[in-house]
């Protein structure tokens, strides 16, 4: 057995403790953003677009009640020309309801997907959020306590000893001198 341990690279660990600290700081912040962006997304699709579309089906819905109800007139004047017109109003103001209709069932279908897609990916996040938060810590203190404990070895005075611990006597053992 040594007498002495072959400490090379204290410096190293120091690094690697330091570039690990560096991570820790960088990655935390990355991965609640990844939590962030997903709430944004599932948001902007359950509240702001089927707002807007919901709100653009009743005011295509009235734009086309109008332009039956020109249609209607139209009919009852018995002005041919104004009827041809009309009629393509009204076709018009149905296709723009039926794409409203068709944007909220896509609305719809991407909120279900996105909560089924992103669900088993949020969960990785997390656990890796836990696994970053707990062992990579702990990683970081025992890299600092291992330095720490380097660190005391090498300050060690080479050639000092310590004292050797004295005998236990038992009360059978006569003392020689």
């Amino acid at each position: 057995m040594a007498d002495k341990a072959q400490i090379t690279s204290v410096e190293a660990i120091e690094s690697f403790r330091a570039k690990l600290i560096e991570f820790l700081g960088q990655a935390r912040p990355v991965l609640d953003e990844i939590g962030n962006e997903v709430t944004r997304a599932r948001l902007w699709l359950q509240d702001e677009q089927r707002l807007f579309w919901e709100n653009q089906l009743r005011l295509r819905g009235r734009k086309l009640e109008e332009a039956r109800q020109e249609l209607f007139n139209a009919r009852l004047s018995q002005f041919e020309e104004a009827t041809a017109l009309h009629h393509m109003a009204v076709q018009r103001a149905q296709r723009a309801v039926q794409e409203a209709e068709a944007k909220l069932g896509i609305l719809k279908k991407w909120d279900r997907e996105l909560e089924n897609r992103a669900a088993p990916l949020m969960k990785q996040v997390g656990q890796l959020q836990g696994f970053i938060a707990t062992d990579m810590a702990r990683a970081a203190a025992y890299l600092d306590r291992t330095l720490t404990t380097l660190d005391a070895y090498r300050n060690v005075m080479p050639g000092a000893k310590t004292p050797a611990p004295e005998p236990v006597k038992t009360e059978g053992q006569n003392e020689r001198k």
